[in-house]
């Protein structure tokens, strides 16, 4: 199967378009809040410090991440979060591609410091699949088991 190919677009929240602005947070409430059925605050003050990680198929946003600089959610690293990927294209590499693109752009952006994540666990292996690591024991986020990873620099 050959993987297919996406638009990449890296931008700061104040620089957002209105359109990526409602297309970002439309991906985002689909899958968070309905898909995965969880009431939880997605607006945390957190955007405003970060840069967006857009993945466009033509017209249609299919893949978004943000990325957290050092001291935003974690004291010691930067981060990689709000990693959302649209139903319709999973299992076809757009996760794969996200998460790669999101690594190479928190390297370039805040140096090769490593990278800390909050997975939600039944997602571990993925993470692992691309040089994270498990550091801390399963805990209950807004009702989803997730666990603190690391993906050490130098990798």
């Amino acid at each position: 199967m050959t993987q297919k190919s996406y638009q990449w677009e890296l931008i700061r929240f104040q620089d957002l378009k209105n359109e990526s602005l409602y297309a970002l947070l439309q991906l985002r409430i689909e899958v968070f809040i309905i898909e995965q059925n969880c009431i939880f605050q997605d607006l945390d003050g957190k955007d405003q410090a970060c840069h967006h990680l857009l993945g466009w198929d033509g017209h249609v946003l299919v893949a978004s991440a943000r990325i957290v600089p050092q001291g935003v959610a974690y004291p010691d690293y930067p981060s990689i979060g709000r990693v959302v990927n649209r139903q319709s294209y999973r299992r076809k590499g757009a996760g794969k591609a996200l998460m790669q693109e999101a690594i190479a752009h928190c390297i370039a952006l805040y140096g090769d410091t490593g990278i800390k994540i909050g997975a939600q666990y039944y997602l571990k292996s993925f993470y692992e699949s691309l040089g994270f690591v498990a550091t801390g024991d399963i805990y209950d986020e807004d009702g989803i088991d997730h666990i603190k990873m690391i993906r050490p620099a130098g990798l």
